[in-house]
């Protein structure tokens, strides 16, 4: 089990690696607490400036959860309250993370690995990909976390048209409705991820996070109202950071800044 999902940290760098390209990288029982593992430990480390999810091999990013568990983990509604305690809280500690996530995607992306993309900040496809969350064909349910992160990416129109047709479609139509952030021809999916990489790791990593934040404050309160002091004044507080004077006096230098996230 150790084996089936990598992570490797480099360069400021967090890159993890569904690695069953035998099953399309599906993701056993083990592998989302692992998930939770890694991903804790990646959120710790406040050297890491982006965080890359991707898939081994060439056919899959992931088929999702692992069709054995159902005997094992997800028989009945009980057993599959525990196991939902796994994989919601894998996907929530990925989307919680204060710096970037990028899924890199190549070939199948169904189900809980398609839900797992849309717990990330961005995606990334090669033309040959397939998205869908096809639950209808096993007649089983998305949870409440998922069916949120599909509305806020797809809009209601197209999470009805996702999940009620039960269709796997391709990267350009994912793309059109939201559900990926852009397609690339396959030959160049990694020299385009990396790109993206190296552009975003000199970065703020204190804008990273608070917009990050920002964003989840604005998806739960549309509105605006009702925010906190502390909620309020969110948007300011980067003037009185170190990364703040150190990103003006770059400028001023004309030098490239050197960011500590403080």
């Amino acid at each position: 089990m150790a084996d089936e999902i990598l992570l490797d940290i480099n360069n400021r760098v967090a890159n993890i690696t569904f690695n069953r390209p035998d099953q399309h990288n599906a993701i056993a029982y083990e592998g989302w607490l692992q998930l939770i593992d890694m991903v804790s430990q990646i959120k710790s480390d406040p050297a890491i400036r982006v965080v890359v999810f991707t898939g081994s091999g060439s056919r899959a990013f992931s088929a999702g959860a692992d069709i054995k568990d159902f005997d094992s983990h997800r028989y009945d509604s009980a057993s599959s309250k525990i196991y939902s305690e796994a994989f919601d809280g894998a996907l929530d500690e990925i989307e919680n993370l204060p710096m970037p996530t990028i899924s890199k995607i190549r070939g199948i992306c169904v189900g809980g690995g398609c839900e797992l993309s849309m717990a990330t900040d961005i995606r990334i496809a090669s033309e040959n990909s397939k998205f869908g969350i096809p639950v209808a064909k096993l007649g089983i349910l998305v949870g409440y976390r998922e069916m949120k992160r599909l509305i806020n990416l797809v809009g209601q129109g197209n999470a009805s048209y996702i999940l009620l047709s039960g269709r796997i479609v391709g990267a350009q139509e994912a793309q059109h409705m939201g559900l990926i952030t852009s397609v690339v021809p396959n030959e160049r999916l990694d020299e385009t991820v990396q790109k993206l990489v190296d552009e975003m790791v000199p970065l703020a990593p204190l804008s990273q996070s608070r917009h990050k934040e920002i964003l989840q404050k604005v998806i739960s309160n549309q509105s605006l109202e009702g925010f906190t002091i502390e909620e309020s004044h969110l948007p300011f507080t980067n003037f009185d950071s170190q990364d703040f004077n150190e990103g003006k006096s770059a400028f001023v230098d004309r030098r490239s800044p050197t960011f500590k996230g403080i």
